[in-house]
C-alpha cells in the first residue's frame, strides 16, 4: 500500500458549488474525500454513499443479546431451582427484564464494534488527505485523490466549479 498521498483540495464557501464539484469529479471517476462543518444530506446525495452496515451489527448484536439473556436466566433457574407455589422453574415472563437488558447491552456494544470496523479505525500509520482549518468553521472541502499527472485536470474542474482556493497535495 502506498503511504504517500497525492491529490488536489478545493475549498468552497457554498455547499452548492461544492456539490457541483463533487458531481463533476465523480463523473470524471475520481475518488473523493469531502469535508463539511455540519452533516449535510446534499453532500451525501452527491457522493452517492451507500447505507451504513452498522445497523446490521446492531440488529445481530440485539438478537445475540436476547439469546444470551434468555440462556443465562434459563441456565441459572435450572442450576438453582426455586419452586414457589407450583410455578414453572423456567418462566419466560420473569426473564423478560434480563433479556431486555442484555439486548440493549450487546446491541450497543456491537454498534460500537461495527462503527470501528466499518470506519476501519484506528488507521495506524496511514496518512490522511490534506485538511484546511476553515472546514471546521464555515467552508466545504473536496479532496480528489489523483496521481501526480492528473493535477491540472482536477484543478481546472475545481476552479470552474467555483472554488475559493485550490491546494495541490504531493504527499
Amino acid at each position: 500500500m502506498n503511504k504517500h498521498r497525492t491529490g488536489v483540495l478545493g475549498v468552497y464557501a457554498h455547499m452548492d458549488t461544492a456539490t457541483h464539484a463533487i458531481e463533476r469529479l465523480r463523473e470524471a471517476g475520481y475518488q473523493l474525500t469531502v469535508y463539511s462543518p455540519t452533516p449535510r444530506h446534499e453532500l451525501e446525495e452527491a457522493l452517492d454513499t451507500p447505507e451504513s452496515a452498522v445497523r446490521i451489527f446492531t440488529l445481530m448484536g440485539a438478537f445475540a443479546g436476547t439469546a444470551a439473556g434468555t440462556a443465562l436466566a434459563v441456565w441459572a433457574s435450572l442450576q438453582w431451582p426455586l419452586i414457589v407455589g407450583g410455578k414453572e422453574i423456567v418462566s419466560m415472563p420473569a426473564f423478560s427484564i434480563i433479556m431486555f437488558e442484555m439486548t440493549v447491552l450487546i446491541g450497543a456494544l456491537s454498534t460500537v464494534a461495527g462503527l470501528f470496523l466499518t470506519s476501519r479505525l484506528p488507521r495506524l500509520g496511514r496518512q490522511e488527505a490534506l485538511y484546511h482549518p476553515s472546514f471546521s468553521l464555515d467552508r466545504f472541502g473536496v479532496y480528489a485523490h489523483v496521481p501526480p499527472d492528473g493535477f491540472e485536470a482536477v484543478r481546472s474542474i475545481m476552479n470552474d466549479s467555483g472554488s475559493e482556493e485550490v491546494l495541490v497535495d504531493q504527499g
